[in-house]
């Protein structure tokens, strides 16, 4: 140990320099106002592509956004290399204000929100009328999650050829929700894919949907100079091979609008739903709510319910579709 003697100055004071991890934190932060606005395409294992102007720009999330997230859709501000040259990485150093986020569970008791798509402004709902059958529920949480985000619903009915859509069409009736109905040789000949493409111009539109029910088929006509490939799905056990493993947001020809492909779900969990919200997705219902009791949980002996649906208001099964939701926040009940 060096020592020193009775009156010692800065001479004898031995500084070590200032190694890695020593220096002083500031709360400023770069203002990066050279930034360039892009727009997230897919994100794969860590990396994010940007549309940057008319580029693809691969980036990484910038050390300063701390633990935000960036996920497909968002408009975000991007520094460094924009070139978009191969092994060219660019940084993400800002995440703009979303006008929506789509948020899912993996289960109704699982607390962990996933963001499925950002600034989405309709969310199309691809529901196959056979092989595999038609998943009611599945639809209606959708629907609430949807409605929960500010997203415009839109039901697309596939393969209509191997069995009639007037069933599942007449149980949603009351919603008013636009709907498209397709079928495989539609799909071919793209008159399918036209009369879906009418309603998704001028928006952002996610697609969701069960494994195996068309969608990526559908995505696929939608933008064919970018087609992602497409897998069987046994459509009873869900096994096979799911193809679209990431989301991934495309333009339409034209530039009139864009769809954003999904992976294929088995569930779509509620948590982050606060059950008093979850009435908003069936409007048809939500006018006979007046004269429940304070804090009805519309699943109980008192709900005013009942009698709105005995009296012609509402369809029966929407009110069990509403319970059956609000029921699998308690318990876990598959779809």
């Amino acid at each position: 140990m060096r020592r020193y003697g009775k009156n010692p100055d800065e001479d004898d004071v031995r500084v070590r320099p200032n190694r890695k991890g020593n220096r002083p934190r500031t709360s400023i932060r770069p203002k990066h106002e050279d930034a360039r606005e892009g727009l997230v395409l897919t994100v794969d294992r860590g990396r994010l592509t940007c549309l940057i102007d008319d580029r693809k720009v691969t980036a990484m999330k910038a050390r300063e956004l701390g633990r935000k997230s960036a996920v497909v859709g968002d408009r975000v501000a991007v520094v460094g290399d924009l070139s978009g040259d191969k092994d060219t990485l660019a940084r993400i150093v800002r995440v703009e204000p979303r006008s929506s986020t789509l948020r899912r569970t993996a289960d109704d008791d699982d607390p962990f929100e996933r963001v499925v798509v950002a600034n989405a402004d309709q969310l199309a709902i691809v529901t196959a009328l056979a092989d595999p059958e038609p998943r009611p529920r599945l639809i209606d949480r959708c629907l609430v999650a949807a409605y929960d985000a500010g997203l415009e619903p839109l039901l697309v009915l596939t393969k209509s050829d191997l069995a009639a859509p007037d069933a599942l069409l007449e149980s949603y009736g009351a919603l008013g929700v636009p709907y498209v109905v397709t079928n495989r040789d539609e799909l071919s000949d793209g008159s399918a894919a036209e009369r879906v493409r009418e309603q998704l111009t001028g928006r952002m539109t996610a697609f969701v949907g069960h494994s195996g029910v068309g969608k990526t088929t559908l995505v696929n006509a939608l933008v064919p100079e970018r087609r992602r490939a497409t897998g069987h799905v046994n459509a009873v056990t869900g096994r096979g091979r799911h193809t679209t493993t990431s989301a991934l947001a495309l333009p339409l020809p034209g530039d009139t609008g864009w769809v954003i492909d999904t992976p294929g779900v088995r569930s779509f969990g509620l948590a982050h739903v606060d059950p008093s919200r979850v009435i908003h997705a069936f409007p048809d219902l939500a006018s006979g709510t007046a004269e429940c009791p304070r804090a009805c949980s519309h699943d109980e002996p008192d709900c005013a319910l009942d009698a709105w649906v005995a009296g012609g208001h509402a369809e029966p099964a929407r009110l069990y579709s509403l319970r059956r939701l609000l029921s699998t926040r308690e318990r876990r009940e598959g779809d």
